[in-house]
């Protein structure tokens, strides 16, 4: 398979050959922008050459005037990972986890369920996944000792972890491109994607938590019962695990914070109830005050009405109080910072590739006749119906396109669009996408998350696939209800 880039890259020259087969069209929008169904009308063709094909991903980052540039929420990616650089460098993370597996020891079951809240947690908010990788080989030992077998920890780690992707909540590499693709806060339709979280995710640790039980009572009923008196061999349980720090402690704390005011800042309170206006009257207040109001700042953003500028303020500011509070030096902050930020830029430079396909669609005008023909074919589908085929068609999808960034940029600007015309909010469309990419990235041999758990833990990917065959069925048919149900409120 060639690489995420690549394949976008591929469909840029396909759409831009496809401007010159397809009519362009184009159709009538309110003020805000928003299409109004019926009043598609064909325009001159506006086919896009070779000059076309190679600044469409320049035009993708920097914006057009008809498709908005992604260096908004490329910008942001590359924030946040200076900020979970920094967060690295302190060992707060793994610290923290190893402190839990320390505390329990001899209550190892009951590790289960609060690890992977934990993990899911991570992946809900900031799509915890490569940086799970730590943490195999601490409790892999952990979950052979005591008798369950490394596929258990496997599950903790890579379930709990993905669960918290698949139904994330302000993950910023699928909710906030995907968001930001659409025009929408990523706050908006965070009541469903929460529930659909408890909902997954209690799912996800019940089925590990009765196969570890099922091993307890016969140890035969482990699907590594044949290379059980090899593991016990190969994994030697690490006895010394440190304890973790204040300082330490003081950063996860402030981690935890970093994503606590987040979210506050990017739910839509007065749009859940119109009575809901404290925070706009306490920034009133507040930015009012003498001195002090002026000295804060006249121009801060209430809770509630947050975007993409105030939540990459709000991680660069806490990146620094997190250095600052670890008493890391000035010199280590920054180049720990920009080291954190250039192994997000790969992602970053993703979405504005993925940018570049709606470049090429929009400048050949072509956007409005598939939105057209998405009208038509839609015009009897009911929204539980739309919403069930629009999860659906996003599991594939996150086959050929594995990068979560890559595949929201690529393709919400359209399937958004179309669920209007089913009477679906795009917001509801941004977490089916999120749900079909969760559950491939459970299982999918081309994701280095999935293979390298499983090569720490000397698990085949045959026998991951017989173990998930079943949570995968449950997950597709509780997202399809919480989808369903969302779709008809």
């Amino acid at each position: 398979m060639p690489t995420s880039y690549t394949v976008l890259f591929l469909i840029i020259v396909a759409i831009a050959i496809l401007t010159w087969l397809i009519p362009s069209g184009a159709y009538e929008t309110t003020k805000a922008g928003n299409i109004i169904a019926g009043t598609y009308h064909q325009t001159a063709s506006h086919p896009q050459g070779l000059w076309d094909i190679f600044m469409a991903p320049i035009r993708g980052m920097l914006g057009t005037e008809t498709t908005p540039g992604a260096m908004e929420i490329s910008f942001f990616i590359i924030v946040i990972g200076g900020f979970l650089g920094v967060i690295t460098k302190t060992g707060a993370l793994d610290a923290g986890i190893s402190s839990v597996v320390k505390n329990n020891k001899g209550r190892e079951k009951r590790l289960i369920p609060i690890l992977m809240i934990l993990f899911a947690l991570g992946g809900t908010s900031f799509g915890m996944a490569e940086e799970t990788m730590a943490f195999y080989p601490l409790l892999i030992p952990v979950m052979i000792a005591v008798g369950f077998d490394s596929i258990v920890a496997v599950g903790i780690v890579l379930i709990g972890s993905q669960i918290g992707c698949l139904a994330s909540t302000t993950n910023p590499f699928a909710t906030g491109v995907a968001s930001q693709a659409l025009g929408i806060s990523p706050g908006d339709g965070i009541i469903w994607r929460i529930l659909l979280l408890v909902v997954t995710l209690s799912a996800g640790i019940i089925y590990v938590y009765r196969y570890a039980s099922k091993i307890e009572k016969n140890p035969e009923a482990s699907l590594m019962y044949h290379q059980r008196e090899a593991d016990l061999e190969h994994f030697k349980i690490n006895e010394n695990m440190e304890s973790i720090t204040p300082k330490q402690k003081k950063v996860l704390t402030l981690f935890i914070l970093t994503f606590v005011i987040m979210i506050f800042g990017l739910i839509p309170w007065s749009s859940i109830n119109p009575k809901w206006t404290i925070f706009e009257t306490f920034n009133t207040w507040l930015t009012n005050l003498p001195l002090l109001g002026a000295l804060i700042g006249k121009d801060i953003a209430p809770f509630g009405t947050w975007y993409f500028t105030e939540i990459t303020m709000l991680m660069f500011l806490m990146a620094v109080i997190i250095g600052i509070v670890y008493r890391m030096k000035e010199e280590d902050f920054v180049s720990t910072f920009i080291s954190g930020a250039g192994e997000l830029l790969g992602v970053a430079l993703i979405c504005a590739i993925a940018r570049g396909i709606q470049v090429v669609m929009n400048d050949g005008m072509i956007t409005a006749t598939v939105l057209h023909w998405g009208e038509q074919g839609l015009s009897g589908l009911s929204s539980v119906v739309f919403i069930v085929l629009t999860f659906i068609f996003y599991i594939p999808m996150s086959f050929l396109i594995p990068s979560t960034s890559g595949l929201a940029a690529a393709t919400m600007g359209i399937i958004g669009p179309m669920g209007n015309f089913a009477g679906v909010p795009e917001h509801l469309v941004v977490t089916a996408y999120q749900a079909g990419s969760g559950i491939v990235n459970l299982i999918t041999p081309t994701s280095g998350v999935v293979m390298g758990g499983l090569a720490l833990a000397r698990v085949d990917l045959t026998i991951w696939l017989k173990f998930m065959v079943k949570l995968i069925v449950i997950l597709f048919i509780l997202t399809c209800i919480v989808l369903s149900i969302a779709a008809v409120m």
